[in-house]
């Protein structure tokens, strides 16, 4: 496997986020959990940032276990959640440990990916402007990460199946919508 001394990194830096503060954490800290050098930490990651993204990276592409389709990002959704809540406590040391733009920015990347690659596989071939597929990418990423942020922001305190039941109605046709009323300018 590739990627065990990334999964160990991984397995350390959680480890190391039971304990004590993300902001608080070491690059020392984490390798000597993992039994591995400095130099092995620099092989496969810039900073612990690097590492933090890869990790949630890997956890969200877990979550959407493919399901990034015009009929299945409902279950994608779900999963996302449900990984979420597995991990609040890792999720919230961060989210306090760390400038929100950074969280903001991964979660933008992230709703931005999903809603251009929806659009990208449902609307390939009607004549629909790249300018536009941005423009919508760009609209539905402020509220999908907007969501999740906030949610975060208030602790994950909110059931999280309330507010997957309202994102799935407010995003069920308003891409589709969206790209008809582009094409149709």
């Amino acid at each position: 496997m590739k990627d065990t001394t990334k999964l160990a990194l991984e397995a350390s830096l959680k480890n190391m986020m039971a304990k004590k503060s993300f902001s608080r954490i070491t690059i020392q800290d984490i390798t000597d959990d993992c039994g591995i050098s400095r130099m092995a930490f620099y092989y496969h990651f810039k900073d612990i940032y690097d590492l933090l993204e890869w990790s949630c990276t890997r956890e969200a592409r877990k979550a959407m276990n493919g399901n990034v389709t015009s009929g299945t990002w409902q279950k994608g959704l779900e999963s996302t959640f449900v990984i979420m809540v597995e991990n609040r406590e890792l999720l919230l040391n961060v989210f306090q440990s760390i400038p929100h733009e950074r969280i903001e920015r991964y979660f933008y990347r992230k709703a931005y990916a999903l809603i251009y690659d929806l659009i990208e596989e449902k609307y390939r071939t009607c004549g629909l402007k790249e300018e536009d597929k941005v423009f919508i990418a760009d609209f539905f990423k402020y509220c999908i990460a907007g969501i999740f942020i906030q949610w975060i922001r208030t602790g994950m305190k909110e059931d999280y199946h309330v507010i997957e039941k309202q994102l799935e109605t407010v995003l069920m046709g308003s891409v589709d919508h969206a790209v008809i009323n582009f094409i149709g300018k």
